[in-house]
């Protein structure tokens, strides 16, 4: 792999800090001619608050989709894909469920969320990571506040800020279910964080995250004048939202898991590097060395019927 300058050092051993993004948020335009394409009020509102919420957008998906989930919890047990919560045995997220689904594979491409990801990112794209997270009633634990830019940056080598993160809730996210809190406006600004990524830090943040977490000095600068906002919503609501949003979420209280879907799309003009950290990759199903891009799939029937 090509040695790039780090222009996001982060888990340096140094103070943490605070800077200005380098980069835009949005890299293409308004495609009047391009179906699925946004619009420029929601290209504008993706750039100022970092993410955008189009609800009860896709509810046809969410039946044929949990269907398939639960297929996949009892096919992939056992895989090094599969983790569970910090302090049970409950399934916390299945990853790369792509790899496993055809229909899973094909919805990742449907042109309603591939069109608008080529949109933003001005460019074709790669899935670079797939999840489903589960965040069982009772026993769905938080994720504390984060970027998921300053761990792929770290941790897998992505150079720059031009990945964009897609999700489809496919339970009703309440606020009373551990729903995704976001700090509107924070993709504006890196947190460069202290600490010293461990080899393997991957085994134990997927459970409980450590490494990459603000201070909360940090975090009052970036609450100061954005505020939380939760991202709530129907299932079959679609998210985007920023590689670099600031981002976190409780502990499901609620008798309700708080299911969703995510895909991670990457730039093929942002393909990584050598890890940041210095440390060898992390595993094919947290950064896919699959990186041809994807080509949308008109139709996803009769796979979900």
């Amino acid at each position: 792999m090509a040695a790039i300058a780090d222009v996001y050092p982060s888990r340096v051993n140094g103070k943490e800090t605070l800077s200005p993004r380098l980069a835009p948020v949005v890299y293409g335009r308004v495609q009047p001619k391009v179906p699925h394409s946004l619009s420029q009020q929601e290209l504008d509102t993706f750039e100022r608050q970092g993410f955008l919420v189009m609800n009860d957008y896709m509810p046809e998906m969410v039946a044929p989709l949990k269907r398939e989930i639960t297929r996949l919890r009892d096919d992939m047990a056992g895989h090094e894909e599969l983790y569970t919560e910090p302090d049970s045995d409950e399934l916390r997220t299945i990853f790369k469920p792509f790899a496993y689904s055809d229909l899973i594979d094909r919805f990742s491409r449907d042109p309603r969320i591939l069109n608008k990801v080529r949109q933003i990112l001005g460019s074709d794209a790669y899935l670079m990571q797939s999840r489903v997270n589960i965040k069982p009633a009772f026993k769905g634990k938080s994720f504390p506040w984060h970027s998921d830019f300053e761990t792929w940056h770290v941790e897998d080598g992505m150079p720059r800020m031009r990945a964009v993160t897609v999700w489809l809730m496919l339970t009703d996210n309440t606020e009373h279910n551990g729903p995704l809190y976001v700090i509107p406006g924070s993709h504006h600004h890196y947190v460069s964080c202290e600490g010293s990524t461990g080899e393997k830090n991957y085994q134990q943040s997927l459970k409980k995250q450590m490494l990459g977490v603000p201070k909360p000095e940090t975090m009052e600068t970036l609450l100061d004048d954005k505020g939380v906002a939760s991202v709530t919503g129907k299932a079959g609501t679609l998210v985007f939202h920023d590689c670099n949003l600031m981002h976190g979420s409780p502990d499901n209280i609620a008798n309700d898991p708080r299911s969703i879907l995510m895909f991670v799309y990457n730039s093929v003009e942002n393909k990584p590097v050598t890890p940041f950290s210095g440390l060898p990759p992390r595993p094919h199903y947290l950064s896919n060395p699959d990186q041809r891009p994807l080509q949308t799939v008109e139709s996803l029937w009769p796979l979900a019927s």
